[in-house]
């Protein structure tokens, strides 16, 4: 499933020192604890909750406050902000900090979705280049000695790029790390990223890592990204869908001799469908309620059994099991001896949306600046809820 290459410069963010130069990519209702120890235990690398609002924090919302809690076995701990106001940001990493709940922050500033980018956050908040820089110096400032990184996107549009210009920046503000998105908010999922990007952030971005994201479907992906761009690490979302033995792979081609046991997968039915049944065990105990667990567990039976010969009768009542013992005895039905099915069970996961006009706050492109209504309404564009 993938080829072992010449292993890379160790990589650091910070004080953090990775077998693997892997992160995990937030990715909303997916990067909860259970997945993030489901990839743990076939890999190494960083893996990053998901994206946590920072007036929810803040406020203390009781689903905010219970995602960005850690399984004790989560070393070390990581956790993504999102927000677009200064003050609340700052806030948000300091209660981080000095509660101790985590051992690495990063901040969003590449999701595409409109209810984030309407707001101005997102992918949209680089574009003005004085709330970027506030909102990065002062969380990095407060951040203190936990390392502090952002993910970005290249910019709004082909017309509106962003990218070098919020590197420069966050690199000068004292973040630990760069993690590029080859893509615009406009071309959402879609299409082929734009490798060449993260080339030229590497150029701009010298003193501190720069990290590459999209398009990473196998190990054979990431090696190549790292060879042809020079970037640091590769920060991996969809490609690891139903598929968290990927960050083993990984592990295995970039990391060094400790980063993983082993040999690589061989991913038969049998040892997909236990895969799978590990994961509803995760998600039981995180929710604590099997129910609750086993209708999340439903959303991942197509990213799991993707080419592989399970009928739909099957699929559709994996997609409404709601027990461990339901599971387990609908898996029972199945081949285990099938084995991988190669290229039917590869290449892209998950949605790729289609090109679209970013949602964007009035007049949000007239200036790079923001002007004295943009400023007045910052504070009340914070989102209220987790996730994105």
């Amino acid at each position: 499933m993938s080829t072992t290459v010449t292993s890379p410069a160790p990589l650091r963010i910070g004080p953090i020192a990775l077998d693997a130069p892997v992160v995990l990519a937030p990715m909303a209702g997916i990067t909860n604890t259970a997945f993030r120890r489901l990839c743990r235990e076939y890999g190494a690398g960083l893996y990053v909750s998901e994206m946590i609002t920072t007036r929810a924090l803040v406020e203390r919302n009781a689903t905010t406050m219970r995602l960005i809690r850690h399984h004790e076995s989560e070393t070390p701990r990581s956790i993504q902000l999102y927000g677009v106001d200064p003050a609340t940001v700052e806030a948000a990493v300091r209660i981080i900090v000095d509660e101790g709940h985590a051992d690495h922050i990063d901040l969003n500033f590449g999701c595409p979705v409109p209810k984030v980018t309407r707001k101005g956050g997102g992918a949209a908040l680089p574009w003005k280049l004085g709330l970027f820089r506030d909102i990065v110096t002062r969380a990095a400032r407060a951040a203190g000695d936990i390392p502090l990184t952002v993910k970005m996107r290249k910019g709004i549009d082909s017309d509106h790029l962003t990218y070098l210009d919020a590197g420069r920046i966050a690199e000068d503000a004292g973040v630990a790390a760069v993690a590029l998105h080859a893509r615009t908010a406009a071309e959402f999922y879609s299409g082929h990223a734009d490798w060449d990007a993260i080339a030229q952030l590497k150029q701009v971005v010298r003193s501190v890592p720069v990290l590459g994201n999209g398009d990473i479907w196998s190990a054979d992906d990431a090696a190549r990204m790292m060879a042809e761009t020079g970037c640091d690490g590769v920060v991996v979302g969809r490609g690891c869908l139903g598929r968290p033995w990927l960050f083993g792979d990984l592990a295995r081609a970039l990391g060094g001799p400790h980063a993983a046991a082993g040999e690589p997968v061989d991913a038969t039915l049998g040892f997909v469908c236990r895969a799978f049944r590990r994961h509803a065990e995760l998600l039981v105990e995180f929710f604590e309620s099997e129910d609750r667990g086993c209708r999340d567990i439903r959303k991942h039976v197509a990213w799991y059994f993707k080419g592989y010969p399970v009928g739909g009768d099957i699929r559709a009542r994996l997609a409404t099991v709601s027990s461990l013992a339901e599971i387990d005895e609908i898996l029972a039905e199945l081949d285990g001896d099938a084995p991988y099915p190669g290229a039917a069970a590869e290449g892209q996961r998950g949605r790729a949306g289609t090109p679209k006009r970013p949602a964007l706050p009035d007049r949000w492109l007239e200036s790079r600046a923001l002007d004295a209504d943009e400023s007045s309404a910052i504070a009340d564009a914070e989102l209220e809820h987790s996730g994105g």
